[in-house]
């Protein structure tokens, strides 16, 4: 028998967790000085209210986590005899799993007839629930430990997400893009078509002038990428900019028909490094680009 875990940065909230069968580890983020961890300093996160702080020039940093918090999370279940599965955020974009690594070696000491395994979605907020989803229902149907970590060996980079940053300046300020990028953009309205490769890491695809320009840029990424797109959910993730969402979720279902969309606020720590008004969608995809 074993337990699933995933954390906040996949856009996972207690009630989806609740439905999915996951348990959840919330991963903090910083403002004037005070750590808040999501659904543990608050119930539900309300995204409007958070993005406008950011709106207002607030630029909140995010950390990673102790050992000992991932040592909290799991040992329970380990001394009930369950081995745990950890769902995560992409490795590649954080520190944090060099304490998630102290912490399985701390556990495999004291559990050594227990398992703690992970699998890396390699994404983050809408493509991290995307593949969250997939694994939720494998495990509904009774797949074992093993058949879950070989179904990711594959199928993971076989999920894609499309996204544009609308102020390159938190992108700037978080070290992801140069200063002078930051400020073009700023000045000829060109926002850059952002992908996450086969590495688990963000890189630039294409930019374009103006948001109608650059939510067709997407589109036609999409139609290049997708496999079979009407049988699998698609997730279109938004930073307080449900809209620009609908709007994108529109342009998918006039080329594709009707889709299995869910709508997803992205998360606090992530929208730290994006900030307001981006939009976003992860889907089934021939393959990870790179």
């Amino acid at each position: 028998m074993y337990v699933l875990f995933t954390d906040t940065d996949c856009d996972m909230t207690p009630s989806l967790c609740k439905e999915l069968g996951f348990n959840l580890i919330s991963m903090p983020y910083t403002i004037d000085d005070k750590d808040i961890y999501p659904y543990i300093d608050f119930e539900k996160f309300d995204d409007k209210a958070f993005y406008d702080v950011l709106r207002s020039g607030v630029l909140p940093k995010t950390s990673a986590i102790n050992p000992k918090e991932y040592v909290n999370q799991f040992e329970p279940f380990l001394k009930e005899g369950k081995d745990v599965l950890y769902v995560h955020f992409s490795k590649a974009m954080s520190g944090t799993f060099n304490g998630l690594n102290l912490a399985i070696d701390e556990l495999k000491e004291k559990y050594p007839n227990r398992q703690v395994k992970t699998v890396d979605t390699k994404g983050i907020s809408a493509l991290s629930l995307l593949v969250i989803k997939q694994i939720a229902n494998l495990y509904k149907e009774g797949k074992s430990l093993e058949e879950i970590i070989s179904w990711a060996q594959t199928e993971v980079d076989k999920y894609s997400i499309y996204f544009y940053a609308d102020n390159l300046k938190f992108f700037k300020l978080s070290g992801r893009v140069s200063g002078i990028a930051a400020t073009m953009g700023a000045i000829f309205d060109i926002r850059p078509v952002i992908h996450v490769n086969k590495e688990g890491k963000m890189a630039t695809l294409a930019k374009a002038r103006g948001k109608k320009a650059t939510l067709n840029k997407i589109l036609q990424f999409v139609i290049e990428n997708q496999e079979d797109i009407q049988n699998y959910p698609v997730v279109i993730g938004h930073s307080d900019a449900i809209e620009t969402a609908k709007q994108l979720g529109a342009l998918l279902e006039e080329k594709f028909g009707k889709l299995d969309i869910t709508y997803t606020a992205i998360n606090p720590t992530i929208g730290s490094h994006c900030g307001p008004d981006c939009a976003g969608v992860a889907f089934h995809s021939k393959s990870r680009l790179d």
